[in-house]
């Protein structure tokens, strides 16, 4: 037996949706040895010979009546949480096992003494929050239910449940350092209505409101009698409640001598810096400052698979406010890389890609590694990955405090996405050296009026816009440039909080919503550039040479997120010299920005005008596709570049233009969420994506879209419905089905066009017009694929049904015309000519060079 999780949260709500702790903490010594005799007994009878199982159990905390509710003889996404709270890697030793190896022939990574036959035993607590993104779907119910909701997790390591609770609270990077309030002032029946129904309803935010129960007088057997949470982990919850009254009186006198044994316990209980100083209304700086007089610093412990009854070799910590420390700092030069925290949607696991190329490379070059991270889920936190691996939250207070004790050569930020970016300044001002490109030139990048002086001396277009801290500051902006407009709050990944704005109204609306959401940064306001095709291109620089990684088309216009958008590798409908020209400003930017390491820049062409959207000087959600369309490993390349060792070095000084094309599309959750609407647009919604590679552009899409879970038809009937702009798009693509034996059904205005077109069509009923419609065609299985673009609010409101009815009968679906013309082509070649299937090795064995250097292009650029 590995290991034991327990769900805080009752049964009922998805195991992935719960918190989770391990060890389990309330079963009674014979309600465990039970379980692991029934488990024994499972495994046995399903017939489980070698390899990993996963076993979930109900236990009635009554009367210790357990059931077994569910049964994986595999590894699972449990396994992977118990391999980061043991140190026990469950994968790889079940591998091993299935290629004949026992147990005891199986030695320990960690203790490098004991066999794989000796069960993990831990002297620490471990707890995974999951994180959720209900933001980006604001129709979709967040009731936590036996669907699973989350799109990532974090995981904390404390020596108590109550440290292990709190430092997974403020791993999740949602804003919270502990138990913040959500309800301020007293209780009153408005009042106690809200908290029971939080506490009844399982959400996202359950765990404050619970504070909140405690802090406004509900006692904790009324509490379990609405959430049916254990009696022992509120009872964990009200010593930290109950710690923080206490701690409030003492703000007066916070500095005093006597204080230091106060803070001492506070800190051991997993209390930040931070949420100190919300107590005490000091600022975390002078709490941090006041720890230091005190001499109060937490000690690293090592994960050893043996409560320390073995010497441990892999340093795999944590950090806690014990006394004896067993980091064991080495005098080596070594190099600090900051990972990604938790999975959400616009920082994925292609940022873990990234963090873990670069520890490879850097290890290649006789650096010691040391990767800081939170999220379980991830290659960046096994053990092996990095010399020193420190699982802990990426938050100012504990990056500073690994980097005063391990004192690294240098850090690099720019490979974790906006998460280590947010710190680069705090590293900075304490004296810390970043690696690469330099914070303020990160800072020209994100701040707007610094990036727009920057390009007017480079002499390249930006969309007309403008900044604005009020609906009266907005509707200024918009008057001088003009609807559509693109609004969004400043420094956001993932398109968060970012809309297409077409009028007064839905403006007023925006800034009432997103302005109280942001107020610290103003709103940025672009003219939408309609038409427009989008360009996303990663370049790498050791400073002096520049090369560009890659040139990516993008399938949907300008408006949909680039995350959410398909992708191809190289254009495939772009003029060269407008190919050279977007190269060339990128090169001219990332030397101006002085890039050390990766810049990913992302344009607009309408016409033949380039425009440029954005910059970004560190790695992108695009650079493990490049990496894998190009054949060569960005970034480890940048990563070298950062540690000082040339392009040229390296063997990287020109543009590789691969002569196959390869197609990256987005995998969408929308199924995971009821009454959510599938149209794309500029907030990200994606939660994934995939590729796919082929000598012609159909037949790659084609791939793409079959690996993203869309199985293209190659008969039946197609329904098109789409708006005035998109009937023109959309003609030749309805010609092609028609050629291709498809029977085609239309709305009325869309059959109308296309009969005048010479296109052949049946014409169906929308919703609103009465059965049989649309809706009831598709529910019959009558239909094969969906092409359905609206316009506009009202447009796509009256079309949702079609859209959400596609998806649950799991038809495929195309909401921009596209994206609708490219599955078309990917049909399209499917019948013609069918598939070749290649290893990605053989599509490198043949490499078309770009012949420009890459001197050149800078010599060009002036």
């Amino acid at each position: 037996i590995i290991c034991s999780i327990e769900n805080l949260d009752p049964m009922g709500v998805h195991t992935g949706d719960s918190i989770t702790i391990a060890p389990a903490q309330t079963l009674t010594d014979k309600e465990y040895q039970q379980l692991r005799d029934a488990s024994q007994k499972i495994i046995r009878a399903i017939g489980v010979d070698t390899g990993g199982s996963n076993i979930q159990f109900a236990v009635d905390p009554q009367s210790g009546r357990f059931t077994a509710i569910e049964m994986n003889p595999r590894v699972s996404r449990s396994s992977a949480l118990a391999s980061k709270a043991t140190g026990f890697p469950i994968a790889k030793i079940a591998t091993k096992l299935a290629v004949g190896y026992a147990l005891d022939e199986i030695l320990n990574d960690i203790t490098r003494y004991t066999p794989a036959a000796f069960e993990p035993t831990i002297d620490y607590v471990v707890t995974k929050i999951p994180r959720f993104t209900f933001e980006k779907f604001p129709t979709a119910d967040a009731t936590l239910t036996t669907q699973m909701k989350s799109v990532g997790e974090v995981m904390a390591i404390g020596r108590t449940f109550k440290e292990s609770l709190q430092k997974a609270l403020r791993s999740l990077e949602i804003g919270s350092a502990g138990f913040e309030p959500k309800l301020e002032g007293k209780l009153n029946p408005a009042k106690r209505k809200l908290l029971i129904e939080r506490l009844k309803v399982p959400n996202a935010e359950r765990l404050w409101y619970l504070a909140d129960a405690m802090r406004l007088g509900m006692n904790d057997a009324e509490i379990h009698r609405h959430t049916a949470i254990d009696p022992w982990f509120l009872a964990q919850i009200r010593d930290i409640i109950d710690a923080e009254a206490f701690l409030k009186k003492q703000a007066s006198h916070a500095a005093a001598k006597n204080m230091a044994p106060i803070l001492r316990e506070a800190k051991a209980m997993g209390f930040s810096d931070r949420r100190l100083g919300d107590l005490w209304n000091k600022k975390s700086g002078q709490v941090r400052a006041l720890r230091k007089k005190f001499k109060i610093e937490p000690v690293y412990k090592r994960v050893d698979t043996c409560a320390a009854e073995f010497e441990a070799y892999t340093p795999y910590l944590y950090s806690s406010y014990d006394r004896e420390d067993e980091a064991q700092v080495t005098k080596k030069k070594k190099v600090l890389i900051l990972g990604g925290g938790p999975n959400r949607i616009g920082q994925g696991i292609e940022f873990d890609y990234c963090c873990v190329h670069a520890a490879m490379a850097l290890r290649e070059e006789g650096f010691e590694t040391i990767m800081i991270n939170c999220n379980p889920e991830t290659v960046s936190t096994d053990y092996d990955t990095s010399d020193r691996l420190y699982f802990e939250p990426l938050t100012e207070e504990d990056v500073l405090n690994i980097l005063e004790r391990e004192k690294p050569f240098g850090v690099i930020v720019q490979f974790g996405g906006q998460t280590p970016l947010k710190l680069a300044h705090a590293i900075h001002r304490h004296k810390f050296r970043i690696l690469g490109t330099s914070p303020d030139s990160i800072d020209i990048a994100e701040d707007r009026k610094r990036f727009q002086i920057l390009l007017k001396k480079l002499k390249l277009r930006q969309p007309p816009n403008g900044t604005a801290r009020s609906l009266v500051e907005a509707k200024a902006v918009v008057k001088k440039i003009g609807y559509p407009v693109v609004v969004r709050p400043s420094y956001v990944l993932g398109g968060r909080a970012m809309e297409i704005v077409y009028d007064d109204k839905a403006l007023t609306r925006y800034m009432k919503e997103a302005v109280r959401a942001s107020s610290e940064h103003p709103i940025l306001i672009d003219k939408f550039l309609q038409d427009a095709l989008e360009i996303d291109v990663d370049c790498v620089s050791d400073g002096k040479t520049m090369v560009i990684g890659g040139v990516m088309e993008h399938i949907e216009e300008a408006g949909v997120h680039s995350g959410d958008s398909a992708c191809c590798l190289p254009p495939h409908s772009i003029t060269r010299a407008l190919s050279e020209e977007i190269q060339r400003q990128t090169l001219v930017m990332a030397k101006e920005l002085k890039v050390i390491g990766l810049m990913n820049v992302q344009f607009a062409i309408q016409g033949e005008t380039v425009y440029v959207l954005e910059v970004n000087p560190r790695a992108s959600r695009t650079v493990p596709f490049v990496s894998k369309a190009i054949g060569r490993p960005l970034a480890k390349i940048a990563a070298k570049a950062m540690a000082g060792i040339s392009l040229k070095k390296q063997g990287f000084t020109r543009q590789i233009v691969p002569g196959h094309l390869s197609v990256k599309e987005a995998v969408l959750p929308f199924a995971k969420f009821p009454g959510v609407d599938t149209l794309l647009g500029p907030e990200m919604k994606s939660t994934g994506e995939v590729m796919g590679i082929d000598h012609e552009f159909g037949a790659a899409f084609a791939k793409a879209e079959i690996a993203a879970g869309t199985l293209l038809p190659l008969r039946g009937s197609v329904f098109i419905s789409v708006n005035d702009h998109d009937k023109p798009l959309i003609l030749s693509a309805a010609r092609k089905l028609k050629v291709m034996g498809f029977s085609l059904l239309a709305t009325r205005g869309t059959g109308r066009y296309l009969k005048d077109g010479g296109v052949e069509c049946e014409m169906i009923h929308k919703v609103a017009e009465g059965s049989p419609h649309i809706v009831d065609c598709l529910k019959s299985g009558e239909v094969a694929m969906v092409i359905n673009t609206p316009l506009g609010k009202n447009s796509a409101q009256d079309s949702y049904s079609i859209r959400r009815t596609a998806l649950e009968c799991s038809i495929p679906y195309f909401t921009t015309a596209a994206a609708a013309n490219a599955a078309v082509g990917g049909i399209e070649a499917i019948v013609k000519r069918g598939f070749a299937v290649q290893s990605l090795q053989s599509y490198h064995e043949k490499k078309t060079v770009n012949s420009a250097e890459s001197e050149e292009f800078e010599a060009s650029a002036g």
